[in-house]
């Protein structure tokens, strides 16, 4: 944490309160460096103010009328502006990403990709905001139902997909005629600036959207305390979550929580071990490893376990690591020296709990001068993982995976539910059987067949069970339930009192 100087302060990320970029008058600020290489400073994040966040609320409140009244599909087409948009500036936000969060370009580019998908889907749900009619127990009385946003939303997102997780919180609270106060991650303020000024540049009204750069300590919780605001949307840690979760409640506020996982592959027998290894590799190594839905655990059947960690440790060798921005990166680094230091706490914990592998050390100029400025950690895998093992049941965000061996498939499903986490789980088999009952066994929210724990689309319900997750399902047509309220009506068109018993 820094003072501002006048020189820091041209660096500055400013708040976007009531349509107007403005610098927060803080007299602290963080510095934000590419994680790659810690010469290139990107700028300063401010650490806004509790008073700040109370402008904002201001302008939503200000805005909320005459945005709830603008028809839903006039507020999708904003949306379909904004997408456009995102499409033609998609290789420079693409950069800009890679140089301030480190994950590859070519993932940097698919999060892009992935990002207008979601912004098309919500801007077609304006023209579905459908409510129904309904059968009454009453004659000459029509009941039907329609949707009402829910007024102010506080939306509080994370740094390690800085484009797609604001924008799938964004785009359904405006569709739904809500106004928005977001707070972005301290990690990536520049990426969420340039979201803003991609639908500022689509023609999204002031004060419907207002962004509040911070601590979690103080804007998130100022955020989450206000009274006015009625929706709380966070993506982070389960120990963040539940502390969110706890306080809105004692207002009565709708609360979605997305938190952590602790993934597990589970290769059955009967597996195509290259497809395994394959997308095992992807799946834990993919964006450092630094993805709530990233594999963390494989769990292995006996009788094929040393093949495959054989090919999973060769695969995980070959892999590039290094600046994302560079050609031919597979595995960038960790995104600042927090994250860094806590995977390397891990690295010691997993050597005394299992048989380390590969990777396991931190990389520097030593092996090679491009490691000489960032945190590095290569794909690391230990085998003979005990299931309750720290590595195997806490969740370390970083490259770093537990092959945990069973005996069969039994076994094999009660490690995958062993952890308090549920959020996503793979499963490879070329039993049909097995894939249903694994289907319907594992403890999680998403199941993939044959393919990474990874990935999701735009028009899919995304989130878990147990302590990953809380309130209604994101993205596809279940987030439009967490940012609108239903209301029922009664038309009773007999134009007279009824006799007997109303119920």
């Amino acid at each position: 944490m820094a003072a501002v100087s006048e020189v820091a302060r041209q660096m500055i990320c400013p708040n976007y309160i009531n349509g107007r970029w403005t610098h927060s008058s803080a007299s602290s600020a963080l510095e934000r460096h590419n994680p790659a290489r810690h010469s290139d400073l990107i700028g300063y994040v401010p650490l806004s103010t509790r008073a700040e966040v109370h402008q904002a609320v201001d302008a939503a409140a200000g805005a909320l009328p005459a945005w709830r009244e603008t028809p839903a599909p006039v507020r999708g087409k904003i949306l379909l502006r904004m997408a456009r948009l995102l499409e033609e500036q998609k290789d420079d936000v693409a950069r800009l990403l890679t140089r301030e969060e480190g994950k590859t370009l070519a993932e940097s580019a698919g999060e892009i990709t992935r990002t207008v998908n979601i912004v098309e889907y919500a801007a077609g749900e304006a023209r579905r905001l459908t409510g129904e009619t309904l059968p009454s127990e009453l004659p000459r009385n029509f009941a039907y139902t329609i949707r009402q946003p829910v007024g102010i939303v506080g939306l509080i997102t994370p740094w390690n997909f800085p484009v797609a997780v604001p924008v799938w919180k964004i785009a359904p609270a405006l569709v739904c005629g809500n106004t928005v106060l977001w707070k972005p991650s301290e990690l990536t303020p520049f990426t969420s600036r340039r979201v803003v000024e991609l639908l500022e540049a689509a023609g999204l009204p002031p004060g419907v959207l207002n962004v509040i750069n911070g601590s979690g300590e103080e804007v998130g919780d100022e955020i989450v305390e206000h009274p006015a605001v009625r929706a709380i949307s966070f993506t982070g840690s389960c120990e963040v979550g539940s502390i969110i979760y706890a306080k809105a409640a004692r207002q009565m506020k709708k609360v979605q929580c997305e938190m952590g996982g602790k993934n597990p592959v589970v290769v059955l027998e009967d597996a195509d071990l290259d497809l395994a290894v394959g997308s095992t590799v992807a799946g834990a190594f993919g964006s450092t490893g630094q993805r709530c839905t990233a594999t963390s655990r494989v769990i292995v059947v006996e009788s094929v376990a040393d093949e495959f960690v054989r090919l999973l440790a060769e695969r995980a060798r070959n892999m590039k690591v290094g600046d994302g921005a560079q050609p031919g990166v597979q595995v960038g680094p960790s995104v600042d020296e927090a994250q860094f230091n806590k995977v390397q706490e891990y690295l010691e914990i997993g050597k005394r709990e299992a048989q380390p592998v590969c990777g396991g050390q931190r990389l520097t100029a030593k092996d090679g001068n491009e490691y000489g400025q960032g945190y590095f950690i290569p794909p690391t895998i230990f085998d003979r993982v005990p299931s309750e093992a720290r590595i195997a049941q806490e969740e370390i965000f970083g490259p770093v995976l537990s092959v945990i061996r069973v005996k069969d498939f039994e076994e094999a499903l009660a490690a995958a539910n062993s952890t308090r986490f549920g959020l996503t789980a793979s499963v490879f088999t070329t039993d049909a059987s097995r894939v249903f009952e694994a289907a319907e066994r594992l403890e999680c929210g998403m199941v993939h067949v044959n393919s990474p724990t990874v990935g999701g689309e735009a028009h899919v319900p995304f989130g878990g069970v147990k302590a990953t997750g809380i309130g209604e399902r994101e993205t596809g047509s279940t987030a439009i339930d967490f940012y609108s309220e239903l209301k029922v009506v009664y038309v009773d068109y007999t134009g007279r009192k009824r006799e007997g018993k109303l119920y």
